[in-house]
């Protein structure tokens, strides 16, 4: 008998503990994957016998997809057993129907998640890939939710829903299918907040797959300080317009609306846009950046889904400068996507477009101009002295400066910005702390402010601060 060499021996040795590697893993799995488990749940009819529903829903509204299913047993589904799966390849994704013709693929395994925040220091437990056994009164139902990433493109869950291929399958099926498309209509996870798309980090192309909620600082009514002409054409198109929106639709009018805040930079554009996203309550506002408009349509998708909403562009000009100046096709393709989705919307549309800039000279005509686009412009001009009384006064709260400190902080300070009395008050409070830090800011501490930042720094530092570059060369001859 012809023995073996060491080398063969090495070779027939690991075949066979790869044969029963394999052997014991198809042991292991042959009942508990998710085909085998499947077919169990299903035992009257093979394959041929089941119907399947599929839907395809982007991967940011996963959280309302969880909550969905979460809620079945609130709908008159028990659910019978749940795994996660395995997916191998998230560019091919997982099938209900792949399931059923394999014995042994996909593998059930403990269930991975990731927690999706919704905002309010909440989060919500999301299953990357997983299989529900549910039955309504004895009708069984399977649900697979799993994530499939496109090439280069958006990430997706793709659910599948299987009954029987019977009237009461199907009725099972359907109703879960109508619930889960109600609930992400709803979009609770979602709606009222204040939203930005964000990327999927190994995505090449940047796709927008995910929601970020943020939390703005709270702005009052009596922190707006502008002038009455302004505060007039903020409250009619703006406050009024969105009470009004359903009287205004009786009377067949258009319920959208596009509004340009123009003026110099810090003089309370942004500061505004906070303060509307508190008082139109109800309103979700989705903030886009000027590098985010190639993500336009999917804002606007979120836009529609959740109405009433604001869509805020800030520094349109950006994007939207006159076409002479404009220097690639790409820069043209995002003018068309911002003109087109404004111009796209229906009449009944509940979505108000708010677009600030500080450079309103250097925008499209068509945009700055033409009815349907921008219904409204409205000015944020420098303050005047009123104005800049008043935000003395907001922005020196402790402070006790006496009136005629607040005179000449005024008088000194014509042609500067809201942004600029802001940093000139915490400015005076730390040469304060730097010399006495007693009580009362004194006129001496103002003073030192006041020339560091008017006279130290040049005319970049003015502009840095939102002031006219003459202020301290004025002040210098006064």
């Amino acid at each position: 008998m012809e023995t073996l060499s060491f080398s063969e021996g090495f070779v027939a040795g690991a075949i066979l503990i790869l044969v029963f590697i394999a052997t014991v893993r198809w042991i292991l799995n042959k009942d508990t994957s998710a085909g085998a488990l499947v077919r169990k749940h299903f035992p009257k009819r093979a394959a041929d016998g089941v119907d399947i529903s599929e839907r395809r829903f982007p991967a940011r509204v996963r959280a309302d997809i969880q909550r969905a299913i979460d809620a079945l047993p609130e709908n008159g589904f028990q659910i019978v057993a749940f795994h996660g799966v395995q997916n191998d390849d998230h560019y091919q994704g997982l099938t209900l129907a792949g399931s059923m013709q394999w014995k042994d693929y996909p593998a059930t395994i403990p269930a991975a998640y990731e927690d999706v925040d919704i905002g309010s220091n909440e989060t919500i437990r999301v299953v990357k890939n997983g299989l529900w056994l549910l039955k309504q009164d004895e009708e069984p139902v399977a649900i697979m939710v799993s994530r499939l990433q496109t090439p280069c493109g958006p990430s997706y869950s793709v659910l599948h829903v299987q009954s029987y291929d019977t009237s009461a399958g199907k009725v099972a099926a359907k109703k879960i299918v109508d619930w889960l498309e109600a609930f992400i209509q709803e979009a609770p996870s979602y709606r009222g907040k204040i939203l930005s798309l964000e990327a999927l980090e190994d995505a090449y192309s940047g796709a927008a797959t995910g929601i970020r909620v943020h939390k703005l600082r709270d702005v009052e009514r009596d922190q707006i300080i502008l002038p009455d002409s302004t505060l007039k054409l903020l409250e009619r198109n703006v406050i009024q317009f969105t009470r009004n929106r359903a009287k205004l639709a009786s009377f067949g009018q258009s319920t959208r609306k596009g509004l340009l805040f123009y003026g110099p930079p810090g003089t309370g554009k942004t500061h505004t846009i906070h303060y509307l996203t508190r008082a139109l309550e109800g309103h979700t506002t989705l903030i886009i950046s000027a590098e985010q408009v190639q993500d336009l349509a999917d804002y606007m998708a979120l836009a529609r889904l959740l109405q009433p909403s604001i869509v805020v562009l800030e520094d349109v000009d950006l994007i939207a400068r006159d076409r002479g100046e404009m220097h690639s096709p790409q820069q043209e393709s995002l003018l068309n996507k911002l003109l087109n989705e404004m111009d796209g919307l229906k009449e009944d549309a509940e979505i108000l477009f708010i677009l600030t800039t500080n450079r309103p000279e250097a925008l499209e005509a068509a945009l700055a101009s033409r009815p349907g686009r921008v219904d409204q412009a409205i000015e944020f001009p420098l303050p005047n002295e009123e104005g800049r009384a008043k935000l003395v006064q907001l922005y020196s709260l402790g402070m006790n400066l006496s009136p005629d400190c607040i005179a000449e902080i005024v008088r000194r300070t014509e042609g500067v910005s809201a942004s600029f009395i802001k940093e000139l008050m915490r400015r005076s409070v730390q040469f304060h702390l730097e010399h006495n830090g007693s009580e009362t800011v004194s006129r001496e501490d103002v003073d030192n402010a006041l020339d560091e930042m008017l006279f130290h720094g040049g005319k970049l530092n003015l502009k840095l601060l939102g002031a006219s570059s003459r202020i301290g060369y004025q002040t210098v001859e006064a």
